[in-house]
């Protein structure tokens, strides 16, 4: 009666170019911080701003999928509850 959801899995293409894509764009941004012609400190600034920026957008990451996998449990729990009840419901029967 229920039909269970299939879980969509990235492909290892799909992965390795994402990871490949991080990669290239870090690595871009750490030549632009490098070949710039301004002192160490704002170097160093750029260079920090842009990991914290990084890890940053991780947690984001991380907690908007945290939050719809829980939406998504919450939505099996109710949707079992929905039908155990009416599994146990019988139209047929008298009232007392």
């Amino acid at each position: 009666m229920s039909e269970t959801p299939v879980k969509q899995q990235s492909s290892t293409a799909y992965y390795g170019q994402a990871v490949a894509s991080f990669a290239v764009a870090i690595g871009a941004v750490a030549i632009g911080i490098y070949s710039l012609d301004v002192s160490g400190w704002i170097r160093a600034f750029l260079a920090i701003s842009v990991l914290y920026l990084t890890t940053s957008a991780f947690t984001l990451a991380k907690v908007v999928r945290d939050k719809q996998e829980a939406g998504q449990i919450v939505s099996r729990v109710d949707q079992a509850r929905l039908e155990k009840i009416l599994a146990e419901h019988d139209p047929f029967k008298p009232v007392a």
